[in-house]
């Protein structure tokens, strides 16, 4: 199975990014829960949606607190109420702020596949910690197993492996009538060679006679 490579050029990862499926948008716009929703829901981070309460923690604006108003999946931007700018022709309009810059201080969960995923993420976070939590073994059961361990092995190579016997072939015996006519046929004597006789060429005379 091919693994696939990292993409390192800035134009690939912008494409990427904007080209994206909106369930991989949905992803990217998680942002950090504070320190007391962390504790009762057991979650790190989780994505935003309007209705939300969030504290915008870097940035001109940090420290402004507000609930979503507007969430811009295409842009990637959030919209918070009474967050502000002035254009220059004087009209007023909402500042976008990107996901990553805030914390959520109050979650909107009047959503009930929200409430089953926080429940979820909290149960696995106790299966984890459990897990973590748990007492690892002691050097002396360990030296006690792997004594074990040695023990069984030699016991088996000390056992003489028993040799299988070999299976015999089995011939294919010839029927009982062509025995009868091969003890029928007279032995041929094999004939012995004749050495084959030289041929004898006449001795040229003089004058071609």
């Amino acid at each position: 199975m091919q693994t696939a490579r990292p993409v390192t050029k800035p134009t690939k990862q912008r494409k990427m990014l904007f080209q994206a499926p909106a369930h991989i948008r949905h992803k990217l716009f998680a942002a950090s829960l504070s320190a007391e929703l962390r504790a009762t829901h057991g979650a790190k981070t989780f994505p935003v949606r309007s209705g939300d309460t969030v504290r915008i923690m870097r940035g001109d604006h940090k420290g402004f607190e507000g609930k979503i108003t507007r969430v811009d999946m295409r842009k990637f931007r959030i919209y918070v109420e009474g967050l502000t700018r002035e254009k220059v022709d004087g009209t007023t309009v909402f500042a976008p702020i990107h996901p990553s810059k805030v914390v959520i201080t109050h979650l909107n969960l009047d959503d009930k596949w929200r409430k089953k995923i926080l429940e979820r993420k909290k149960e696995l976070r106790k299966k984890v910690e459990e897990a973590a939590e748990k007492p690892a073994k002691k050097p002396a059961e360990v030296v006690e197993i792997k004594e074990k361990v040695v023990e069984e092995k030699a016991a088996v190579e000390e056992k003489p492996k028993e040799k299988k016997p070999r299976r015999k072939r089995k011939v294919a015996e010839k029927p009982a009538e062509e025995k009868e006519e091969e003890k029928a046929k007279p032995e041929e004597k094999l004939k012995a060679k004749k050495p084959r006789a030289k041929r004898k060429t006449a001795k040229k005379t003089e004058g071609g006679a």
